[in-house]
């Protein structure tokens, strides 16, 4: 039966030109699995083809259309999607098939501001999706893909100093080697005991992720240990220094993100922590800025011509 083009149904299916050869990379879901997708770059073309399959002898429609959409899905308030991105390319106009076809499609150069990122309460992604207009009933296919942002050797990248001290019972000083790392970087640093009176039980040090969310009274933030590093288990010394060695490459950390689209944040800290025997605890938070560094066996286009501008610095602690 065909009549108000019920019955008339097409499955669609996107290929990119690519697919055999292009790169892929996880991202976690909101349900925390991780899935596979393309991986894209700020500037690169997304190039492919959509097939048209039909399931009946002929199917009507009012326009068939492909876009590329960059959208931010803050989770209490999943009815409003914040669209950045938004392209479109028409495929055919109104009219009807008659047998399957394929339209190619083509989006040059494409903006891609920001990284793809799901966290505890917002969502940034980016998806191609086909859209075949019909008198009732629109048929949709959407296709994530997954973008990385990446950035150069920072110009400046200072060592952190700081201290805690407790007024005649504890003083110490800390310093790491920089306080801009990238995903697989090495954090190394020293801790120095100028004075102790109190019996510190042990010391760590832990990575915090704090993902910002919203404005004013609707900010809402979230913070999770991603790491935990025991440095010193027993009592200190006066005089004592302690090295510290912790390798980032393996815990799931994204790059620094500071108010996408004024939507959200994530920043990231690192938090030392010294327990006494009477378990108090004592904190000193520094934050640290995350960097994405490119890979050297395969670098995007666009970020190869960055780069020739400006040679990167010799980098510490690697």
């Amino acid at each position: 039966m065909s009549f108000l083009g019920f019955g008339q149904g097409a499955d669609i299916d996107i290929i990119l030109d690519d697919a055999a050869t292009r790169k892929q990379a996880e991202i976690k879901t909101e349900d925390g699995r991780k899935e596979k997708l393309y991986l894209f770059y700020d500037g690169e073309s997304i190039t492919g083809k959509v097939n048209v399959t039909l399931k009946g002898k002929k199917l009507e429609h009012q326009g068939i259309r492909i876009e590329f959409v960059g959208q931010i899905e803050l989770y209490y308030d999943r009815g409003n999607h914040h669209e950045f991105t938004s392209l479109i390319k028409e495929l055919a106009r109104p009219g009807e098939l008659t047998q399957s076809t394929s339209f190619p499609f083509e989006f040059m150069n494409v903006e891609k501001p920001y990284e793809s990122y799901t966290g505890a309460n917002v969502r940034l992604r980016y998806f191609l999706r086909v859209i075949i207009t019909k008198r009732l009933t629109d048929t949709t296919r959407e296709m994530d893909i997954l973008v990385h942002t990446l950035s150069q050797y920072p110009e400046t990248n200072s060592s952190i100093k700081m201290e805690v001290g407790i007024e005649d019972c504890l003083h110490i000083e800390f310093e790491y080697n920089k306080s801009k790392y990238h995903l697989k970087d090495v954090i190394v640093g020293k801790i120095y005991f100028l004075l102790v009176r109190i019996k510190i039980k042990h010391m760590e040090l832990a990575i915090i992720k704090r993902e910002t969310t919203g404005s004013g009274p609707n900010t809402f933030n979230e913070n999770e240990t991603i790491a935990k590093y025991e440095i010193m288990d027993g009592a200190p010394v006066r005089g004592e220094s302690i090295p510290i060695r912790l390798f980032l490459s393996g815990y799931e950390l994204t790059p620094t993100m500071r108010d996408v689209n004024k939507k959200f944040s994530v920043r990231y800290y690192l938090n030392l922590v010294l327990v006494d025997e009477e378990e108090r605890r004592y904190f000193k938070q520094q934050e640290i800025t995350v960097w994405r560094k490119p890979d050297r066996a395969k670098k995007p286009v666009i970020f190869q011509q960055l780069e020739t501008r400006k040679q990167p610095e010799t980098e510490e602690g690697v």
